[in-house]
């Protein structure tokens, strides 16, 4: 979750909504690339979740790291929450299961973003392991019941814990057990935004299916490869989907305020506390009409953290969100940002993205949707394989790092951290599948090893 926003300046109109989302289009030469990751911690010893209270707990975790790092704790009343690099801009975050989440910088190139996962990687070891924690790059708990998951102790937590399952039978799932790894791009106008917008939909289902990796439920095959992804098809569907009005002829920013204006609120914050609002709407609050914080009106901080309780495949803030991928091991984490930004931030690459996906039918991208959580590759779209798809999308992005010429010390440009994923698409198998193969296998019916085998 991103950390929340403070900016009280009151929200007079839906225009100034608009204008807010607006002032994120920036010039090409400061597009940025922010990757968030979330990983499962693990006791070493039994690989058991790890409370957030105890010497060994995530609480411990975050003060050692915090001492490491010299970065500022994020409370909420004297119970530290995260992290904030004040200078950087980077973040650690508490998921609502104990998920650790890393919310990188702002970064100009893939390198950055690796040498930043490096970095954040080692130094969590080095608080960790005398703590007796492990981290697991996976999309879903393999092990854990969800009354065995702690819940951190977070007031918005608490509010989504009452209300998710009133709207979806599987929205504490997606709380408390999944883990994601995403990247956040920019946009340099409205017409770039729609068109990136409609580019990341379009192909976020095969984005799903080159990382998924979350076949397992409480030690056993759950029959999906991506169960996190079909987690979210039964969450909330006011706040989740494939949203196909964006295809539609007038979208911008007028349209997403609408959109984020017809979806229930969860909470409004006044300082440490979160105000349970669930289900009630943000233009009530505009209107000063919420009961729960009578006479009060909203403020873009209202805005901000509202804009944060939307799912969808692909999310837009003053910025775009990438939010197909299950978690999972290192070298996939800067494979993700290294697929989109190869993409959406070079024009040959998105024109040809574009050529792919433009004559799909709402109704063949939410089947196509549908499909991949359970089959991956095998996912068809007018009777062409997703593998096959993705294989032209890697390529597509390969070509578009190669024209962005970001060199490294050793005169790479960023199209090898495309690796990972061209070997996915010539082995023919989701990391899944892989998954699969080698429980009914070597490890004889048992997740456990897998606490070794995609540990950071």
């Amino acid at each position: 979750m991103a950390r929340d926003q403070v900016d009280m300046t009151p929200v007079e109109s839906r225009d100034e909504l608009v204008a807010w989302l607006a002032a994120g289009a920036k010039p090409r030469a400061r597009f940025r690339i922010g990757t968030e990751h979330e990983k499962l911690a693990f006791t070493l010893t039994g690989h058991a979740p790890v409370p957030y209270e105890g010497k060994r707990g995530i609480r411990a975790l975050l003060e050692g790291m915090g001492l490491l790092l010299g970065w500022e704790p994020i409370l909420e009343g004297e119970t530290i929450i995260g992290l904030a690099d004040v200078t950087g801009g980077g973040a650690i975050s508490l998921e609502p299961g104990g998920q650790f989440e890393l919310s990188g910088a702002p970064l100009q190139t893939i390198h950055d973003t690796c040498n930043e996962l490096n970095a954040h990687l080692a130094q969590l070891r080095e608080v960790a392991r005398p703590l007796g924690v492990g981290f697991l790059g996976i999309g879903m708990s393999p092990k854990w019941t969800r009354s065995e998951t702690p819940m951190m102790p977070k007031g918005r937590y608490k509010i989504m814990a009452a209300y998710t399952p009133k709207v979806g039978k599987l929205g504490l799932d997606m709380m408390f057990r999944t883990c994601t790894v995403q990247v956040n791009l920019d946009f340099s106008s409205e017409a770039d935004m729609v068109r990136k917008l409609r580019v990341g939909l379009a192909l976020q289902p095969v984005a799903t299916a080159l990382f998924a990796n979350s076949p397992f439920t409480e030690g056993k095959p759950n029959g999906f490869l991506s169960y996190r992804s079909h987690i979210w098809r039964d969450t909330d569907p006011d706040r989740t989907g494939m949203l196909p009005w964006v295809f539609e002829d007038g979208m911008g920013f007028e349209r997403w305020v609408d959109y984020a204006l017809d979806v229930p609120m969860y909470f409004v914050k006044r300082g440490d506390r979160y105000i349970d609002v669930a289900g009630k709407s943000f233009r009530d609050l505009m209107a000063g009409k919420l009961a729960a914080v009578p006479g009060e009106r909203a403020t873009i901080s209202d805005w901000a953290n509202h804009i944060t309780t939307l799912f969808p495949e692909v999310r837009l803030k003053r910025y775009l969100e990438m939010r197909g991928a299950d978690g999972g091991p290192w070298a996939r984490i800067c494979a993700l940002p290294a697929l989109w930004t190869g993409i959406l931030y070079d024009d040959g690459a998105l024109d040809a993205a574009w050529d792919l996906v433009k004559d799909w039918s709402a109704a063949e991208r939410q089947e196509l949707r549908d499909q991949v959580p359970k089959l991956g590759f095998d996912a068809a779209i007018r009777k062409r394989k997703v593998r096959d798809l993705a294989r032209d999308v890697v390529a597509l992005a390969r070509d578009g790092l190669g024209r962005r010429r970001r060199l490294d010390r050793m005169g790479r440009d960023e199209s090898h951290f495309l690796a990972p994923l061209e070997q996915v698409v010539e082995s023919g198998k989701t990391p899944a599948e892989i998954l699969l193969a080698r429980f009914h296998g070597e490890w004889k019916g048992s997740v456990e090893p897998i606490f070794e085998a995609l540990a950071y």
